[in-house]
């Protein structure tokens, strides 16, 4: 059940390291002149928040006796070492990957803090993590691939079988789109992924209050929106469309295993494709067209994003306040917890 847990966990905090990569590689777009270039993001953690300025990160988490454990560190960039990782669809995997290894060590640390305190339990150890990384690629690839696509190839067995290419990659996108918000409606109802979707209202509202160029207080979050059209929930929308378009290369009378390899093999292509769009919407907003583009993103939101309390807005702006002092000194002269 541990197990299982973790892989839970795991998922979640992938589906929250995306809104980490994404925010905090594009303009703010709306923000006052101070904050305009000032590229943040974040990614709700276990009674937490990550969050990440230009230069560095830091993760806030609530302790059990109350206090608030911050661990805190400067970023490189691995595109600046290797310049041709900015080209346009390929900088968007690379982005994906560099949140998805930040993301989980954020969600590790905020776990053991927010279970045993900072001095309690040791973070679980590589094999766990490893083990529990594993079962959540196992169940992500069998719920979110494996499983809508053997629907499609018995819908088209036996009740359709002249569905033609392009129906047979729509069926099976709308199935994939089924099971994601089920899955993300099922766990929304789990006390803790609750509380870790209140943090990421709570992350959202700090942005928004960074953005407005307003003093990181509690009051000033408070009166903030949770929905954020940056948010990474409008980049899997996204690539849940762009994956049909895609996959409808792939001849539907290919073999199973063709298709299914497929699928995998081309998860980098579709997720650069899905961040040039929204990082285009982003920077587009006056835009009614884009407006639209994000919207559904935004209604996925309102399960995503739940509304904070003040404890939870205060944890936030500490993991801002912190990453932010990376950008107003010099990273080497930053205080690391």
């Amino acid at each position: 059940m541990k197990a299982w847990r973790g892989a839970a966990r795991m998922i979640t905090g992938a589906f929250n390291a995306f809104t980490n990569g994404l925010t905090s590689s594009m303009p703010a777009g709306t923000a006052a002149d101070k904050n305009v270039d000032m590229l943040i993001g974040g990614q709700a953690v276990i009674e937490g928040v990550m969050m990440r300025s230009l230069t560095g990160y830091s993760v806030a988490v609530r302790q059990p006796d109350g206090g608030v454990a911050i661990r805190k560190d400067k970023l490189t960039s691995i595109a600046k070492k290797y310049p041709f990782l900015k080209i346009p669809v390929l900088r968007g995997s690379v982005v994906l990957i560099q949140s998805l290894v930040l993301g989980i060590q954020a969600l590790n640390y905020s776990a053991s803090v927010a279970s045993a305190g900072e001095e309690g339990e040791p973070e679980m150890s590589n094999w766990a993590i490893a083990a529990s990384m594993l079962m959540a690629l196992v169940l992500g690839v069998g719920l979110f691939i494996l499983a809508p696509l053997g629907l499609t190839n018995l819908l088209r067995a036996y009740v359709w079988p002249e569905m033609g290419n392009f129906a047979y990659n729509a069926i099976d996108g709308l199935l994939r789109a089924i099971f994601f918000f089920v899955y993300i409606a099922s766990i929304s109802l789990m006390e803790e992924i609750r509380r870790v979707f209140q943090y990421h209202g709570a992350e959202h509202k700090t942005v928004y209050t960074f953005e407005a160029n307003e003093d990181l207080t509690v009051e000033n979050a408070r009166k903030k929106s949770t929905l954020h059209p940056r948010c990474g929930t409008s980049f899997l929308m996204f690539v849940m469309a762009i994956s049909i378009l895609v996959f409808s290369l792939i001849p539907s009378t290919s073999h199973f295993f063709v298709k299914f390899g497929a699928r995998v093999v081309l998860i980098p292509l579709i997720a650069g494709l899905a961040y040039e769009v929204i990082r285009f919407s982003a920077r587009h907003l006056d835009s009614a067209a884009c407006r639209m583009l994000i919207t559904p993103g935004l209604w996925l939101q309102r399960i995503t994003t739940k509304e904070p309390d003040d404890k939870q807005l205060e944890v936030a702006i500490i993991a801002l306040k912190e990453a932010l002092m990376y950008d107003v000194i010099e990273p080497e002269q930053a205080a690391v917890a």
